[in-house]
């Protein structure tokens, strides 16, 4: 298929004697034509990014997506800006099917196309930009082909992934035989999921699988509710009837939100135990403008007024597995490993299921509200108390390490944690209070 499109993209260069680079919807790179001559100007730094990394970056798309290539149904044309990195001048063809943008064709322009008619301006094209057009909309029925075939191995994979457990052979089934048919896979290969948390699930016509060795399949699944990202409102220390100790209940707790879309990818290993294509995979699809700070993702703490910052995805991986009737237990490791991941920067922005530690008992606890006694604790206006409680308890309790990673001195670092006792009514000095604590405010941030 890959090879198809190589083809069809020095069609195109052939027919207009210009470097092309053929890009999905998502910007993610497919093919791209020979470049010739010793000229700089024309490999410019945008074209030499998205061949070299595979992929432009966000500011790139943004910037050529506002001369309206979404909506374009002939060919446009980029001008040159040299502060973008845009050193030449450019000829986008969109590549549609049934109305569908798939992707984009770029010719890079080295002056001999400036005077070329694209038909936009009532005239007709040039008979070489009507050619070229015509091979757009062929990469275009074979991209939608691809789209087509790729979201119905999705559907099977989700189907497995949500399947009870009673029905999870014959969903297995279903999927391998598919999966033979598709020339993807051999019954037998080693196979691991990769979860991408958020996934931006508001965009119904995507763009098909990027080409990565080993990706098999995917699909958009929730990843569970749970407490909204950062603390809820809480009572402050001087509220009636809140007490010292929180524990009255008039102390407002984290609120449940809706389930965060996450994407699962299937993903074949050379090895059960080595797991480096399921790497490859997780870091390009982190890449992808739909990772991240996806639609909805989280809601701002009631009473913040203002919602919190972005927070960049993460992907986490599950053991691998030779049986598809393994694949929603490897599904959920990988998605408790990118809410670790999602939740602790130090283990991100990509890790595995076995590399979680803790985190690996944390997520397999219920979404509730946490513990009564830490509730005023995850209140905003103690954000600061939080952090210092937590730093501590990863310190294992040593004040003068505690100190130095905070930045702070260590009379300041009593004064907080004495702060903190009296909100929780916690003593530190107990072992049982210290893991209640460490324990809450680990889970509080999943």
């Amino acid at each position: 298929m890959r090879g198809d499109y190589q083809q069809l993209v020095d069609e195109i260069s052939a027919a207009l004697g210009a470097p092309a680079t053929l890009e999905d919807r998502d910007f993610g790179l497919i093919a791209f034509g020979a470049h010739e001559g010793d000229d700089d100007e024309v490999m410019d730094p945008v074209r030499t990014r998205s061949i070299l990394q595979r992929r432009s970056s966000a500011a790139v798309r943004a910037w050529f997506e506002a001369f309206g290539i979404a909506r374009a149904k002939t060919a446009l044309r980029i001008p040159p800006d040299p502060a973008a990195g845009v050193f030449r001048g450019r000829i986008c063809l969109p590549v549609r099917h049934r109305g569908i943008v798939h992707g984009y064709v770029w010719l890079l322009d080295d002056g001999h196309l400036t005077d070329l008619e694209l038909g936009t301006r009532g005239a007709p094209p040039d008979p070489r930009i009507a050619q070229a057009m015509e091979t757009a909309a062929r990469i275009g029925a074979l991209l939608a082909d691809e789209a087509r075939a790729g979201a119905e191995l999705g559907d099977l994979l989700r189907e497995l992934l949500v399947a009870a457990p009673d029905g999870q052979p014959a969903a297995a089934a279903a999927l391998r035989d598919a999966l033979r048919d598709s020339l993807r896979f051999t019954p037998g290969a080693p196979l691991t999921l990769v979860a991408v948390l958020p996934w931006d699930t508001s965009d119904t016509d995507a763009a098909p699988l990027p080409s990565l060795p080993g990706l098999l399949a995917a699909c958009a699944l929730p990843a569970g509710g749970g407490p909204a990202d950062g603390p809820s409102v809480g009572a402050d220390e001087t509220e009636p009837g809140a007490g010292r100790t929180g524990r009255t209940g008039s102390a407002a707790r984290p609120q449940p939100t809706a389930p965060v879309p996450a994407l699962a990818a299937l993903v074949r290993l050379r090895a059960s135990a080595a797991p480096a294509p399921a790497h490859t995979v997780a870091e390009h699809l982190l890449r992808s403008p739909r990772a991240g700070a996806a639609q909805g993702e989280r809601q701002a703490p009631r009473g913040s007024g203002h919602p919190p910052p972005p927070r960049p995805g993460a992907a986490g991986i599950g053991a691998g597995t030779r049986e598809l009737t393994d694949l929603p237990a490897t599904w959920r490791e990988a998605l408790d490993a990118a809410r670790a991941a999602h939740a602790e920067p130090r283990l991100g922005p990509i890790t595995q299921w076995d590399a979680i530690g803790p985190y690996r008992m944390l997520t397999a606890l219920p979404a509730t509200a946490p513990d009564p006694a830490i509730g005023p604790l995850l209140a905003p206006a103690h954000a600061e108390l939080a952090r210092t409680a937590e730093v501590f308890l990863d310190c294992a309790g040593q004040a003068s390490r505690t100190a130095q990673a905070l930045g702070i001195h260590r009379q300041t670092l009593y004064y907080r944690l004495g702060r903190v006792e009296k909100l929780t009514g916690l003593d530190l000095d107990d072992g049982e209070h210290r893991l209640l604590l460490h324990m809450a405010l680990k889970a509080a941030r999943l």
